[in-house]
C-alpha cells in the first residue's frame, strides 16, 4: 500500500499512541518513515465535532457550582477539564490494540484507478473501534518520497463497555458476488461479538459513519474471564461456515463454528491448554490445525477432527542451522504466534531470561527470539484432495508417509494462490523444496510433476515427466498467467538456483553451452530451462498482444486517450522488431495484431520510435534482445571501440534511463514502466473477445507487479540492509 510499493506497518506503543509507518525510499538509510499519526487524526476528529453525543464535553467555569470542583481540573488547549473528563478523554484516546482487514475490492466513482483497499481497526480503552480506510497510491514511484498516503477516517463502533483487547477480521467471500466483511472483536470484560460490515458504508463513504458495522451475534456474554486473543477463519470443508477460536487470560480458549448465513454459532468444546495468559492463536491450511502459546512458553499444536480437537505434537523436521540457534531455556515467555503465507511454517516470538544469557555478549544485544516450526509434514486430511493422496495409506516406511504428507500440504499451498488477489508470496514453499531439491532431486521433481499435471492440465493420471511437460508445452496458450508466474518463480528460485539470470539469458540465446554453465546437471538444466523460457515467453507475447490491442482500441476510440488514470502502450516499435526476430516461435493471432499496429507508421514514428540512444555516450542501440542491448560504441583514444551495456524494461523493452529502476527479486529484470493490471488476470492468450476489448479501455497500471513473476518490484537495495523477499 506504501507509495514506493513496500507495506505499510501499523504501531501501537506502550502509551496506546498509534502511528502509520512505510518503507525507505533512499539506498543507504533503514529507518521507516512515519506516514500517518492515526491518534493525532483521531483527536482532531474529536475536537471538530466538540466531543458531541458523548460525555467528554468540557466544563463550563462560568458556572458557579462548579467551582468547588476546581482544585482537581486539567487544561487542555485552554479548555479546562473535569478529571473524570480528562480520564473519559484519555481512555477515548488510548489504543490497545491494531489489525489490518484483507485487501478489499472498491469500485468507486470517487476512486477509479484504486482496485482495492485496506482496513485498519484500532481499538481502546474506551471501548469503541475505530475504523479507517487506505487506498493504494495514484501513482507507484521509487524516488518521489513526498507522495501521500491517503486515509480515510470512515467509522466508529461502540463495541463494548470495557477495553478491547483483541480484534480479527475476515473477509467472508462464500458468496462471491456478494462478499461479506467480519470483525471479531473481544474486550476485558470476557465478551465476544461478531459484527457485520455495511460493505457500501465501509468502502465507499467519505464521511465517518456509526453505522458501518451491525452486530451479528454477541457469541461470549460478559463474565469474569477478560479475552486476550482471537482467531477466524473460513473452514476449508465447509465454506459456509467460519471457526473461531478465542483466548483467555485463564490459559483456556474455546473454538466456535459459526454458520453465517443461518447466525447459528456452536461450540465445539473449550480447553485448558495453558498455565498462563494465552497470547496467541493462529489457524493453518483452511481451519484443519490450529497453534496456541502463552506466557507459560508454551506452543502447542492441534488437529480439528470433526467437532473437538486433538493435540499433535509439534516437531519441526527440517534441517536447520544449529549453529545460530539460542538454547530454548533462555526463552522466557511466548508473546505471539504467526502462521506463514503458504501455512508451511509457523513462527513464534518469545522474551528472553538475561540470566540465562552470557552477558559479555547475548546479554548486551539480545531483547527477544523469533523461533521457527516447518509444519509442511503433519497429516492434513486426505480430503483436501491432493494428487498425493492416494498414496498416504500404502506407504509403510515413516519417511515415505512423512514425504507423501509435505507433497500433499505443499500441492495444496501451491493452488491456493490460484486466487488473484492472494499476494504471491512463496518463500516458505521455496526454502522447502529447495531442501528436498538439495536431499532429494528426484522427489522434488516428482512433486512439481505432480502440480504440473493436476493444476495446469487437469490429469488425474499419473505419466512420465516428459510426457507431461510436452503437454505443459503445447497447451500453455490455455494456461493463466497466474500459474505461469508460480512456475516460473520455482523454475528460478528452485530447480535452476545455480544458475543466475544472466546465466539463463545466456542459454536462450546460445550465449554459453550448458556444459559451461553446469556440467554435472546438464540433462537436467536443459529439461526445467526450456520449461521456464517457454513460459515466459508465452507471458511476453501476452504482454505484446495486450499493448497492441490496447493501442488498436484506442486508435477506434480517441475519447479513451484522455481517460485519467487509463494505461496506454508504450514500447511498440520495440515489440515489433521483437516479433521480426522470434517470427518461429510467436502466435499467429499476434502476428496479425502486429500487422494491423504496424500500419499506423505515423503514431509509431511520433509516439515510440524505434531509434535509441546510448544514455553515456549517446551512440545508436540496435534491438537485438528484449533483455538488453549494447551501443554502437564510441571511438576511444586508443582506437578500441566501448560498447555499452544497456538494461531494457520488462514491460516496454525500450532501453531504460539511469535513473533508479523498478527491480525483481526473482528473475533480476529491471524497468521504468507499469504492466497493465488484466494482464495479469488472463486466463489464456485470447485478444479479440468483446470482454477483452473491454478490458483495453478501462486497463489501468498494476501495482508494480513483474508481467514474468508476478511479484511486487521494489528499488533494488544493497546487499547490507534487510529487504523484504517474497521468494
Amino acid at each position: 500500500m506504501a507509495a514506493n510499493s513496500g507495506c505499510l506497518i501499523a504501531v501501537c506503543n506502550s502509551e496506546g499512541h498509534v502511528k502509520i509507518y512505510r518503507p525507505p525510499f533512499c539506498d543507504y538509510c533503514a529507518e521507516w518513515i512515519e506516514v500517518v499519526d492515526i491518534t493525532k487524526s483521531l483527536y482532531d476528529y474529536f475536537q471538530c465535532t466538540e466531543f458531541r453525543g458523548t460525555r467528554f464535553a468540557s466544563l463550563d467555569v462560568s458556572d458557579k457550582n462548579s467551582s468547588d470542583q476546581t482544585d482537581s481540573m486539567y487544561e487542555e488547549n485552554g479548555t479546562l477539564l473535569s478529571a473524570d473528563q480528562y480520564a473519559s478523554r484519555s481512555a477515548m484516546l488510548c489504543s490497545l490494540v491494531v489489525s489490518w482487514s484483507p485487501l478489499l475490492r472498491l469500485a468507486s466513482e470517487l476512486y477509479p484507478v484504486c482496485d482495492s483497499v485496506s482496513l485498519l481497526a484500532v481499538g481502546g480503552k474506551s471501548g469503541k473501534i475505530s475504523l479507517w480506510r487506505f487506498h493504494p497510491t495514484d501513482c507507484y514511484t521509487i524516488e518521489d518520497r513526498e507522495v501521500p498516503t491517503t486515509v480515510k477516517f470512515v467509522g466508529l463502533l461502540q463495541a463494548h463497555n470495557s477495553w478491547v483487547t483483541t480484534i480479527s477480521w475476515l473477509l467472508f467471500a462464500f458468496d462471491s458476488s456478494n462478499p461479506q466483511i467480519l470483525l471479531a472483536s473481544g474486550s476485558s470484560d470476557g465478551s465476544v461479538k461478531i459484527w457485520l460490515a455495511d460493505n457500501d458504508k465501509l468502502l465507499k463513504s467519505s464521511k465517518v459513519d456509526q453505522t458501518s458495522f451491525s452486530l451479528l451475534k454477541e457469541v461470549i456474554t460478559v463474565n469474569a474471564v477478560p479475552v486476550s486473543v482471537l482467531s477466524v477463519t473460513t473452514h476449508v470443508q465447509y465454506p459456509s461456515k467460519m471457526l473461531l477460536a478465542t483466548g483467555k487470560v485463564s490459559g483456556s480458549f474455546e473454538i466456535w463454528l459459526c454458520d453465517i448465513s443461518s447466525g447459528e454459532f456452536d461450540k465445539l468444546g473449550s480447553y485448558n491448554a495453558h498455565d498462563l495468559v494465552v497470547t496467541g492463536l493462529t489457524w493453518a491450511f483452511g481451519g484443519r490445525f490450529l497453534y496456541s502459546c502463552s506466557q507459560d512458553n508454551l506452543v502447542r499444536s492441534w488437529i480439528l477432527h470433526e467437532n473437538r480437537l486433538d493435540e499433535v505434537t509439534l516437531v519441526s523436521d527440517m534441517p536447520h542451522d544449529s549453529s545460530i540457534c539460542i538454547s530454548r531455556e533462555a526463552f522466557d515467555s511466548c508473546f505471539g504466534v504467526a502462521v506463514s503465507p503458504g501455512n508451511l511454517v509457523i513462527a513464534t516470538v518469545h522474551c528472553l531470561d538475561v540470566e540465562k544469557l552470557n552477558r559479555m555478549y547475548e546479554g548486551r544485544i539480545l531483547r527477544a527470539a523469533i523461533e521457527y516450526f516447518w509444519i509442511g509434514g503433519l497429516q492434513v486430511d486426505v480430503q483436501l484432495k491432493s494428487p498425493f493422496s492416494c498414496y498416504i495409506e500404502g506407504n509403510s516406511s515413516y519417511v515415505e508417509k512423512e514425504l507423501t504428507y509435505w507433497g500433499t500440504n505443499i500441492i495444496w499451498s501451491l493452488n491456493q494462490y490460484q486466487c488473484h488477489d492472494k499476494p504471491l508470496v512463496l518463500w516458505d514453499i521455496i526454502a522447502a523444496l529447495s531442501t528436498f531439491k538439495d536431499n532429494n532431486l528426484k522427489y522434488a521433481e516428482h512433486l512439481l510433476i505432480k502440480w504440473i499435471s493436476s493444476s495446469f492440465l487437469q490429469l488425474d493420471m499419473d505419466l512420465y515427466p516428459e510426457k507431461v511437460l510436452s503437454f505443459f508445452s503445447s497447451s500453455l496458450s490455455d494456461i493463466p498467467s497466474r500459474l505461469l508466474h508460480l512456475l516460473n518463480i520455482i523454475c528460478r528460485r528452485v530447480m535452476l538456483a545455480e544458475l543466475d539470470a544472466d546465466q539463463i539469458t545466456g542459454i536462450h540465446k546460445n550465449f554459453q553451452k550448458l556444459e559451461e554453465v553446469c556440467p554435472a546437471m546438464e540433462k537436467q538444466i536443459t529439461k526445467w530451462t526450456k520449461v521456464l523460457l517457454s513460459s515466459e515467453r508465452e507471458l511476453r507475447e501476452r504482454l505484446v498482444g495486450f499493448s497492441f490491442s490496447a493501442f488498436r482500441t484506442s486508435m477506434s476510440n480517441p475519447e479513451t486517450n484522455s481517460k485519467s488514470g487509463c494505461w496506454y502502450p508504450v514500447g511498440l516499435a520495440q515489440m515489433e522488431q521483437w516479433i521480426a526476430l522470434d517470427q518461429e516461435h510467436i502466435h499467429d493471432q499476434l502476428k496479425a495484431i502486429a500487422s494491423e499496429v504496424k500500419h499506423e507508421k505515423r503514431f509509431l514514428s511520433s509516439r515510440c520510435s524505434a531509434v535509441e540512444t546510448c544514455s553515456f555516450c549517446s551512440a545508436s542501440v540496435p534491438f537485438e534482445s528484449p533483455e538488453f542491448g549494447f551501443c554502437q560504441g564510441e571511438n576511444s583514444t586508443s582506437g578500441d571501440v566501448k560498447n555499452h551495456r544497456l538494461l531494457r524494461c520488462v514491460v516496454s523493452m525500450q532501453v531504460c534511463p539511469t535513473t533508479p529502476l523498478w527491480y525483481c527479486v526473482c528473475c533480476h529484470r529491471s524497468g521504468f514502466r507499469l504492466a497493465p493490471e488484466p494482464l495479469f488476470r488472463m486466463s489464456s492468450f485470447h485478444l479479440d473477445s468483446d470482454s477483452s476489448s473491454k478490458s483495453f479501455t478501462q486497463a489501468v497500471s498494476s501495482k508494480p507487479f513483474c508481467p514474468f513473476c508476478g511479484i511486487l518490484l521494489r528499488r533494488k537495495q544493497p546487499d547490507f540492509l534487510l529487504s523484504p523477499t517474497p521468494v
